[in-house]
């Protein structure tokens, strides 16, 4: 087997859902980590659509999101609430309601006027809900093999197309990781 320097779990750090995952709400999912502390790690699917219209929950903001304009399933935990990622057109300031999360990527707090918000980010995603983990369990499931930990791009947090992200993270890796972005559930039928 290859060596491979490790990638640390950081706010950041994306979560590529190994093909064994098969649990029904993160199969070929990829993680973006906001959070990763002693209490536990959160992060949200950056490669699933929520079943509701953006703008039907969140009147007005679908005009300021990046491509597609859609409310993404962030992951099973609270659905009600959504969290809002953003980069200020302007590296220097940090616009009203926005706090840094890593690099150029920072949390948009959707109560902002939207008079504010409109011009101020080159992108803005709305995830609905978020995944989270317990002390040590992510780790777990990472020494399980349910989860490739990778680094992410900024690229990838707003990917216009969603749909293939898991295999082009896969396949960027190189490797026989990424060999996995060629995986199919019914080799069979190749």
């Amino acid at each position: 087997m290859e060596s491979v320097t490790p990638v640390p779990l950081r706010p950041g750090t994306l979560l590529v859902a190994g093909v064994g995952l098969m649990d029904g709400i993160f199969d070929q999912s990829v993680v973006l980590l906001l959070d990763v502390d002693d209490s536990g790690a959160l992060g949200v699917v950056l490669n699933s659509f929520a079943d509701v219209e953006l703008a039907r929950v969140l009147p007005g903001w679908e005009p300021l999101t990046s491509w597609p304009h859609r409310l993404f399933d962030g992951g099973p935990v609270s659905q009600e609430g959504a969290i809002c990622l953003a980069t200020p057109v302007d590296d220097e300031e940090e616009p009203p309601g926005w706090r840094r999360l890593f690099a150029r990527i920072g949390l948009l707090h959707l109560e902002t006027p939207i008079e504010l918000a409109t011009g101020a980010y080159s992108d803005v995603r709305i995830f609905a809900g978020y995944a989270g983990w317990a002390p040590g369990q992510l780790e777990a499931e990472i020494d399980e093999g349910a989860w490739h930990v990778v680094a992410s791009r900024h690229e990838d947090v707003f990917d216009p197309n969603p749909e293939t992200l898991w295999r082009r993270v896969l396949a960027r890796q190189g490797g026989q990781l990424g060999w996995l972005a060629t995986w199919t559930p019914t080799p069979e039928l190749n």
